[in-house]
């Protein structure tokens, strides 16, 4: 790293230690040429995966939009704001893991689907009939008697 003070090109890590939060870390540098001493922060940065829309332009992700999503999904619904949160946060944590520079928007509403799924049904049906363009009554039906099945029993052992 070069001298802030000297722009030499060689500085040595005179110590290192990691915040309190574990997110970044902190290290204290002097430079070879001029000994002056400075400090320096180390930090991560993840970047979220493009996407890509239905019609093939790439979009940034937005998690505000994401959330907007779920807002509207979850109008006038019981639902606490700290599980809506959760369920955003499990969407990013997903995107992040997978590891790629684009990502289907279709993938993205899928995980939508599923964490709605999980909050609220009603809720649920809204965002599908957005998100799997309902063309009529049938398709409402249909979308119901998903969430209507009884949950699979499981087998005692």
């Amino acid at each position: 790293m070069k001298c802030p003070f000297c722009n030499g090109p060689d500085t040595q890590v005179i110590d290192s230690r990691e915040s309190e939060e574990g997110e970044s870390i902190r290290r204290r540098r002097r430079c070879i040429d001029c000994e002056k001493r400075f400090t320096t922060y180390e930090t991560v940065e993840l970047r979220m995966p493009q996407m890509i829309k239905s019609n093939g332009n790439r979009e940034e992700f937005s998690e505000e939009k994401l959330r907007t999503g779920f807002m509207r999904a979850l109008h006038r619904r019981p639902v606490p704001t700290n599980l809506v949160e959760d369920a955003i946060s499990r969407i990013v944590q997903r995107l992040l893991s997978l590891g790629e520079r684009e990502v289907q928007s279709r993938r993205i509403g899928e995980m939508v689907m599923k964490e709605l799924y999980k909050l609220d049904k009603v809720a649920y049906i809204r965002f599908a009939s957005v998100y799997k363009d309902f063309q009529d009554v049938d398709d409402f039906r249909d979308a119901i008697k998903e969430v209507q099945k009884p949950a699979p029993r499981r087998k005692r052992q």
